[in-house]
């Protein structure tokens, strides 16, 4: 993983490296379970090269804990790995740039469970669904290869992005719902 950080810290392969301060490559553990993935890299995640560290991180934080989990246990990453300028939603162009990267992470770290956190990380792995419609459900397709090279299943969840809980004070509660639906989707994806 430190290898493939170096790598991605090195990129200019989109317009998005010129723009912004530092690549934020993603932290975590290399053998995290669960894996979060999340859009892009905002204000404070561009000046401190760390992923989910603003006021959306610090929600992250609370909900982590809500399911007695920490940062250190999961890993987190971008579907981008580089700030959009304003924090506008990443272009199609840009989130494919750096698709290799995300690739290259989940391959590394082999996640049980993938949590996207907002529609731009799901639409990339399932471009048909509608986050209002997904939130909260696991949803499971052949994604990689097994060691024996047969399609592996992966679990996903969907879940709203927390900066969502900032906007619209309504959407805290489902979230929190959603976010404890976590530990058996887990459970579900280590076949227990």
């Amino acid at each position: 993983m430190e290898n493939l950080n170096k790598e991605m810290l090195a990129c200019s392969k989109c317009a998005l490296r010129a723009g912004c301060s530092r690549v934020v490559p993603g932290e975590g553990s290399a053998e995290a379970e669960i894996m979060f993935i999340g859009e892009g890299p905002g204000k404070k995640e561009d000046e401190l090269g760390r992923p989910f560290v603003g006021a959306a991180g610090k929600f992250l934080d609370e909900m982590l804990t809500s399911i007695k989990l920490k940062r250190e246990d999961i890993y987190i990453a971008n579907i981008v790995k580089c700030r959009p300028p304003e924090n506008r939603d990443p272009l199609p162009e840009e989130i494919e740039a750096c698709w290799p990267w995300l690739l290259e992470q989940i391959k590394i770290i082999e996640p049980k469970l993938i949590v996207f956190l907002g529609r731009h990380s799901m639409n990339r792995f399932f471009p048909n669904e509608k986050i209002s419609e997904t939130h909260g459900k696991l949803l499971i397709k052949n994604f990689g290869l097994n060691p024996n090279g047969s399609p592996k299943r992966q679990h996903f969840l969907a879940l709203y992005h927390p900066a969502s809980a900032l906007y619209n004070g309504g959407m805290r509660e489902t979230l929190l719902k959603d976010f404890k639906k976590i530990p058996m989707a887990l459970e579900v994806a280590k076949g227990k």
